[in-house]
């Protein structure tokens, strides 16, 4: 149930405010969690407009080397908060020869040089290593991850672009306005079979589409909290990325303390809970004991469907979802449904309990020999000692289970990639198109469908034919989890606080600067180089992950890849622009940009092909948009759609003047030709822009370019 109000939390009872008295209304404002954490990380004089400063920050490889050639081209000295490296994108990517390791070795140079923590590939996933060795009860966290989600420790955590990193290293602030809190308030208890997958699931299936919580903070409170292990609440907060939030914070409970207390860091656990009247902007109820095992279908997790209404309806719904390539697997008369490989892996699947009782579920029997495959990734090597430790390992093999190491490239698609036209399950965050690391442009399309670990073991355990975990029989038995830290402390290098200045930075072959970039200028004549109409654009579909990413150190080589899912001609159109004499460069249209994954190669990868701005409706998350204003994108709206139309021409007179004047309305003329366009003829369509919520720092990098001129400049 989602109530679209504001609502209390009282006695452990939700009350709609509209309810009380406005004097009990008033009182009841700070009573959230999330506000007592972003007061004591807020250092702005203003309560609406935040600054805020982190207690740590993580990176993986796909981000960190952009970050920390954008923050030392600012004059940067040393890394002022802990910073972590983790090397877990791109470790098993062969793709460009030397190119991931050569980043590696780059990444540790850094580290030792500016005082930072490494991690070296397969040793942990990032979200993993963080939750294990940084999280802390009233913490904040950022991380250039979307899935950066630390809540269920009691810390709150953000997934962002990488700019927004390189200005915490800057010793600069994370600017926002007070975000909205909905209630997430739990109750009941999971039955046997139901995993923390199939509770996300249903939970993104009811708030995503309809843009519920889109930016807000969920507070997780309410007496079901208690039935969830840490496993459990850490495998649903970070699938909370999927609902489109900006974070996430729970109650803390003596689960949360033995969490700590396990991973010996007892002294970050400090008690949390909303206040005795607390209030929300909105509320979501989810009764745990009602969750059924669940499948989120292409291509997106919010395309959610019990498996027992995906059997009995499986035609209708693909045919709804446009995927009549995957009715061949369908036989309506069994009601049964074939996938051709399940992965259990990540920092949603790859957990020990998850690990346990797919162990469980397939001690019954084993995988065969067919075409079905099932591989189980360790979501860090002390969980991998672990569960070696209980037998558990052993057992899965013998079962027909391979097993890997610590990796995420099975959730962005640089790791077992399915049979074309085969749909994989995968207990992993995502599910977008070609994620799975399938190329269409070369006849490769693959699928994958989100499922809990439960119900991949019992798909399994049948074959490969879909099971839902709850229809097998197996002892249900979670040994305590013993957590081996000398694995960390003999291979993570930390050097937080000990920057050593005659450690020279290790550049590899690919590791190139930043070009220059242009500041605005006074007028600006734009062409249109890409128009997306789907009702939204993922930042996959802007800059494809995958083995793209091999590239991701190399500015101008990566930009090649720019939208070349989606609109193949938008590099070459993008070019044509940029050397078009008058033209100063080009524009995207798109409905609602910025879906997914923080990667600011979204945006930096249209600047430097001499993008300057984006238009759409609304922007899907505020990562992308802080990510264009980093990258001197203007990032504006409509509200009435312009109908560009490919190649035609845009100009909008002294939009400089109009940034730094702090101007929130200009318009625009659109033309087939120049002419028409530069002199705003009645052949030429007047259209209006939208610039708002900037603020000065935003309008003075998108003046000066983009971030690095500004803070160079101001340095």
């Amino acid at each position: 149930m989602f109530i679209n109000e504001q609502v209390v939390l009282k006695d452990n009872r939700i009350i709609k405010a509209a309810k009380l008295a406005p004097e009990q209304v008033e009182k009841t404002k700070k009573g959230a969690m999330t506000h007592a954490i972003l007061e004591a990380h807020n250092i702005s004089d203003t309560k609406d407009e935040l600054k805020l400063k982190f207690d740590a920050m993580a990176s993986h490889d796909i981000t960190y080397v952009g970050i920390l050639q954008t923050a030392s081209a600012c004059n940067l000295n040393k890394f002022p908060i802990p910073y972590v490296l983790t090397n877990c994108h791109n470790s098993l990517c062969a793709v460009g020869g030397t190119i991931n390791e050569d980043d590696h070795l780059f990444g540790l140079s850094a580290a030792k040089r500016y005082g930072g923590i490494y991690v070296p590939a397969h040793l942990a996933v990032i979200h993993q290593y963080m939750r294990e060795m940084m999280s802390g009860c009233g913490k904040m966290i950022l991380g250039s991850d979307s899935h950066t989600r630390y809540g269920a420790l009691g810390t709150l955590a953000i997934g962002e672009g990488g700019g927004e990193l390189a200005k915490q290293l800057l010793g600069k602030s994370y600017n926002l306005k007070y975000p909205k809190i909905c209630l997430v308030y739990l109750t009941g208890c999971m039955n046997k079979g139901v995993g923390p997958h199939d509770v996300a699931i249903y939970m993104i299936g009811k708030v995503f589409k309809q843009a519920l919580v889109t930016n807000m903070i969920l507070e997780f409170a309410g007496p079901g909290i208690k039935n969830l292990s840490m496993d459990d609440r850490m495998g649903i907060d970070v699938m909370t990325t999927e609902t489109a939030c900006l974070s996430s914070i729970w109650a803390t409970d003596e689960k949360t303390q033995e969490y700590y207390e396990t991973h010996g860091r007892k002294e970050e656990y400090k008690k949390m809970h909303p206040a005795d009247e607390a209030l929300y902007d909105c509320a979501l109820s989810i009764d745990l004991s009602k969750i059924e095992p669940m499948i989120a279908l292409p291509y997106h997790p919010s395309n959610a469907y019990t498996i027992r209404d995906f059997l009995d309806n499986s035609s209708d719904i693909l045919d709804n979802l446009k995927l009549d390539a995957l009715k061949t697997y369908a036989d309506k008369k069994n009601k049964s449904f074939f996938t051709g490989q399940g992965i259990i892996a990540g920092c949603a699947g790859g957990t020990f309990e998850n690990i346990i009782e797919a162990s469980a579920i397939l001690e019954k029997g084993d995988t065969g020999s067919g075409r079905f495959s099932l591989s189980v990734y360790p979501q860090s090597q002390p969980v991998a000692y672990a569960l070696n430790k209980l037998g558990c390992m052993n057992k899965l093999m013998e079962s027909g289970v391979i097993i890997k190491t610590a990796f995420c490239g099975p959730c962005f698609g640089a790791g077992d990639v399915p049979a074309n036209n085969t749909l994989s399950v995968r207990h992993t965050t995502r599910n977008f198109e070609n994620r799975e690391g399938s190329i269409p442009k070369n006849g490769q399309t693959a699928y994958v469908a989100l499922m809990d670990a439960r119900s991949i073991a019992a798909t399994a355990l049948n074959k490969g034919y879909i099971t839902a975990g709850t229809d097998v029989e197996y002892d249900k038995h979670i040994p305590k989890y013993e957590f081996n830290r000398n694995i960390y402390e003999k291979r993570v290098y930390n050097g937080y606080n000990k920057p050593n200045y005659n450690q020279e930075l290790i550049y590899g072959p690919n590791i190139k600067p930043w070009p220059e970039i242009p500041s605005l200028p006074d007028n600006l004549l734009l062409k249109v180089a890409t128009v997306l109409t789907d009702e939204v654009t993922t930042t996959d579909e802007l800059i494809p992950s995958g083995e793209t990413s091999s590239y991701r150190s190399n500015p101008l080589a990566l930009a090649e890849f720019t939208l070349s899912r989606k609109a193949p001609d938008y590099v070459k159109k993008a070019k044509l622009a940029a050397t078009e004499e008058g033209v100063d460069g080009h524009l995207i249209f798109a409905k609602k940009p910025g879906d997914g994954s923080a990667r600011e190669q979204a945006a930096s990868c249209q600047r430097v092909l001499k993008g300057y701005a984006n238009i759409c409706f609304e922007y899907a998350t505020k990562r992308y948009r802080s990510n264009l204003i980093n990258w001197g994108m203007l990032p504006f709206t409509v509200i009435e759609d312009p109908n560009l139309l490919l190649d035609e021409y845009v100009y909008i007179p002294n939009i400089r003047q109009a940034v730094l004047s702090a101007k929130e309305e200009v318009y625009a003329y659109i033309s087939e030709t120049k002419e028409d366009s530069l002199n705003m003829t009645s052949k030429a369509r007047r259209i209006k822009l939208y610039l708002k919520g900037l603020s000065k720092t935003d309008r003075d990098v998108l003046a000066e370019g983009c971030m690095i001129n500004y803070y160079r400049k101001s340095k």
